[in-house]
């Protein structure tokens, strides 16, 4: 019988790198939105975000809720910052609250910290028992007048980003 110390051993058998966690993590949750200067303050465009991984809780089971939220905003002095909104965005994540809650507070959170021209935001729940909740509120910022959309040769109306902002 051959003694197992006398074996070549052919792979090691130490175990796979594994990644530490960081002691600080990179990026934190928030409620602070920054913004910076509006490079083109002197025209109106659409900014759009799109937000498809919006999760909350329900505030009476404490389930999870999902939903994909769409932001378009006409930006007026300040633009806002996109990883202070993704930080504000996930400080959701272990929240309560109402679907009609939860996308109006965040609409005067934007407005609040960008003062912009205009703000919409459509949210759109997933389903839950059965039905899917939509929710869209808009901001307009007093005495402002939408430019009218042009509609080029082959293209409808639906197709500019700004179809529906008109008066």
């Amino acid at each position: 019988m051959a003694n197992s110390a006398s074996k070549p051993q052919s792979a090691s058998k130490t175990a796979p790198a594994q990644r530490v966690a960081p002691t600080q993590p990179p990026s934190v949750a928030s409620k602070e939105l920054h913004v910076f200067p509006n490079p083109a303050p002197e025209r109106d465009y659409v900014i759009q975000f799109q937000v498809p991984e919006f999760t909350c809780n329900c505030p009476l089971t404490g389930q999870p809720d999902f939903a994909h939220f769409t932001i378009e905003v006409i930006a007026d002095k300040y633009c806002i910052e996109l990883k202070s909104l993704k930080m504000y965005f996930w400080s959701y994540r272990n929240e309560g609250a109402f679907h009609e809650k939860v996308t109006n507070t965040i609409l005067d959170d934007l407005v609040k910290a960008a003062r912009p021209r205009f703000v919409r935001i459509t949210a759109r729940w997933y389903v839950r028992g059965g039905i899917h909740t939509h929710v869209i509120v808009e901001h307009r910022k007093k005495g402002w007048k939408p430019e009218s959309p042009v509609v080029l040769p082959g293209q409808s109306q639906s197709a500019s980003l700004a179809q529906g902002i008109t008066l």
